[in-house]
């Protein structure tokens, strides 16, 4: 099958869990975001198989079970270790194995390490840094939204180091999973026009540090192998402005961008099972790597999707005809019992089938009502500067307008195509823009979404005097190659896997994508494009002997959110060229969530209520309430409570917003800030040291100095001075 992130996971998980329980029974103990992770890739049966009692969450009340030892899966978040600290003080469970999902504060260890209870109590610590969600074989993702406005708002200059830690930390984590000490490159733009265009360097050079450390710390990384290094590339959004507003036609990515899917936790689509009969339903399905005809099918076009989803549903019919034929043999047993063996995997079939089929249509609807299929050859057009001939488009911006006064065509397809217009030419003057929007009977906050592309780099405005810029393509269309009539509506690819063909053909520029570490061999990169003898598979290998997996393994990270369309060219290169490319980035990103994401680049920043800048959550009060005293024992004080230990007093903060982006573009009424500050261009990178070690001593890599603690009474409270 290959490798699979999701599998790997897995794997890390399962193991861990058995290594440490050696047959012995155990409790799993998880918080709120580490079982996130776990449900992501494994089954609570998968967890409870290998000796775990019971799972519980350290958030929630739970009975003292002090004559038996707990397995922790934990994240490195404060409120996370006073609950810990709590359970320690309690006595909850006999021996505590401590499993920290990344890589803990030094500050918050040295808690741990200082606890006289916590010494007694802990049989053992480790970190896995498995902090990310596998969404697919090759498609990982942080689900963080909020990863977007903080590096390129302007308004989130102070945010943007320690957000590009966590994501350094994470990353390495990934490469350590996938058992890659990977050569590190970045995407520099040949002529920037915005701050932002310095955030692949400083993230490329964060991780190139953080996988030093690790390994300095870790003689056995990388594990040996016979693959040749890989690759990592850090580029962001501002390399690729088209892809998020191109409608793409291949199943997936158009499935994302015109139906109502919910993506959360689980990716689901609500439909009817069952329609038109007694047992009919309504039900979230859920869309997932086991579902076959989902995997089988996402990539394809949506023509093709369609005929395969009939042909198949049709073949998967003729090849079960003991359901569909009312005259069957039910009165031999053996037939009744191939029958009743057949049936759950018939009702999963069919109702995936359903599922497909149901969502293919819906598309199509969406494709005809709207007129996508006209506007496709215009979008193209713009997309890859060039026409069906390989020729300079022409009558490009009445073909525009003429779509903008169609009813047919929605007004979030009307911004779309005013926003890859005016990227396509490079700018135009900003009367011209207000033109646009009163022709498409578009809000003139509008205006906004589009001027708030700067931030990422497009060109939107120029003055009506100011000298015609030429800013040729980072990857230009081969105009020699004609085009198939199938691929009209189909000719554009994202900047992402033109990236990938010229970096496994070894002729990536070095000027554009240059190395953190350049390779002492500067014929390295053609070398390996030609192909290494260790990357090819023996052709003595017999068809029952298992061939080792040498195949090179790069990997992309895409700051500020990655398409599906990005997705497919991973996947594609991947089979055409041998390799296994993974895709990581902070979130997916549609057309709507993109542009919505784009105008709130000129909202306030207290309004989008970003994580970070929330109060921090703080650990349940339950956890430090006292046991009811001995009749004997004087009376409690009345009302009083254990705070967290070391937690700051006064009154509790508040509970955090609820998750989930803001409901949509809050243009209006508010003044664009100013273009960012230096911050990012001026940063330091050396004025903190990375910590991604799997397991280090208190001892063993300097501290910072610590705040004198304060003095506490036995109730955790401050003494107060004596006057």
């Amino acid at each position: 099958m290959g490798v699979s992130a999701i599998q790997e996971q897995r794997d890390i998980l399962i193991n861990t869990v058995k290594r440490i329980t050696a047959g012995d029974w155990k409790v799993l103990v998880v918080d709120t975001d580490s079982k996130k992770l776990i449900d992501n890739v494994a089954k609570e049966d998968d967890i409870l198989n290998h000796n775990i009692a019971n799972i519980e969450r350290i958030e929630d009340r739970r009975e003292m079970n002090p004559t038996m030892d707990a397995i922790y899966i934990l994240s490195p978040q404060s409120h996370i270790v006073d609950c810990l600290m709590a359970d320690f003080e309690r006595r909850r469970y006999q021996r505590c194995f401590l499993v920290w999902t990344a890589v803990l504060d030094p500050q918050l260890r040295r808690r741990i390490d200082g606890s006289a209870l916590a010494k007694q109590q802990t049989g053992g610590f480790e970190t896995l840094s498995i902090d990310y969600f596998p969404r697919e074989s090759h498609l990982i993702t942080f689900r963080d939204p909020w990863s977007f406005p903080i590096l390129y708002h302007p308004a989130c200059n102070g945010l943007i180091r320690k957000h590009m830690q966590d994501l350094a930390q994470k990353i390495t984590g990934l490469c350590v999973t996938l058992g890659e000490y990977p050569k590190v490159r970045y995407y520099r733009p040949r002529n920037p026009i915005h701050e932002a265009s310095v955030l692949s360097s400083h993230l490329a050079r964060f991780i190139s540090e953080e996988l030093d450390e690790y390994a300095q710390w870790n003689p056995s990384f990388p594990p040996p192998s016979s693959r040749p290094q890989g690759v990592l590339i850090v580029t962001d959004r501002s390399m690729d402005l088209m892809a998020p507003l191109v409608h793409e036609f291949t199943y997936q990515a158009m499935a994302h961008d015109l139906l109502p899917i919910k993506d959360g936790d689980k990716t689901t689509f609500h439909m009817t099972v069952n329609e038109g009969s007694p047992d009919a339903e309504e039900k979230d399905m859920e869309l997932t790597e086991k579902d076959k005809v989902w995997i089988e099918n996402r990539h394809r076009h949506m023509k093709d999707t369609i005929d395969k989803l009939m042909g198949d549903f049709q073949k998967f019919l003729d090849e079960n005809p003991h359901f569909t034929n009312a005259n069957s043999d039910t009165t031999s047993l053996n037939a009744i019992k191939d029958m009743m063996a057949g049936l759950p995997q018939f009702q999963e079939m069919k109702e995936a089938y359903s599922l497909h089929l149901t969502m293919a249509q819906e598309c199509m609807n969406i494709f005809q009502h709207h007129k996508l299929a006209e506007m496709s050859p215009t979008e193209q057009d713009m997309a890859t500067g060039v026409d069906e001939d390989n020729r300079k488009p022409k009558n490009v911006l009445d073909a525009v307008v003429r779509f903008l006064d169609d009813d047919a065509v929605t007004q979030a397809d009307r911004l779309r195509l005013i926003m890859m217009y005016l990227l396509y030419r490079g700018g135009v003057i900003p009367e011209d823009i207000k033109r646009l929007l009163a022709h498409a009977s578009l809000p003139p906050q509008n205006g906004e979404i589009i001027s708030n592309l700067e931030l990422l780099g497009g060109r939107i405005t120029q003055g009506l005097k100011d000298p015609r810029r030429d800013n040729p393509p980072l990857f230009p269309v081969d105009t020699k190659t004609p085009i198939s009539e199938d691929s009209y509506m189909s000719r554009f690819n994202p900047a992402v896997k033109s990236m990938l063909e010229h970096l496994c053909r070894g002729a990536l520029d070095q000027t554009a994508f240059p190395y953190v570490k350049p390779p002492l061999d500067p014929n390295e990169d053609a070398l390996i494009g030609q192909g290494s003898l260790r990357a090819a598979k023996p052709s003595w290998a017999g068809a029952g002997r298992r061939v080792v997996d040498n195949r090179q393994r790069i990997i992309i990270f895409m700051a500020g959110g990655a398409t599906f369309s990005e997705s497919r060219a991973c996947y594609e290169v991947g089979a055409t060229m041998n390799r296994d490319v993974f895709l990581a980035t902070s979130h997916m990103l549609t057309p709507q969530l993109f542009v919505r994401q784009v105008g709130d680049l000129s909202v306030d920043k207290r309004r989008l209520d970003i994580p970070m800048e929330r109060p921090p959550p703080r650990a349940p009060a339950h956890l430090f309430e006292r046991p009811a005293p001995p009749a004997s024992a004087p009376p409690a004080l009345p009302g009083v409570q254990r705070p967290p230990p070391g937690a700051p007093q006064g009154l509790p903060g508040r509970a955090p917003a609820p998750g989930g982006l803001p409901s949509g573009p809050r243009v209006g009424g508010s003044q664009a800030p100013a273009p960012p500050t230096q911050a990012m261009s001026t940063m330091s990178l050396h004025s903190s040291k990375p910590s991604n070690a799997s397991d280090i001593s208190s001892g063993s890599k300097p501290h910072k100095p610590e705040k004198e603690k304060k003095k506490r009474n036995i109730f955790g409270m401050k003494k107060k001075d004596d006057r």
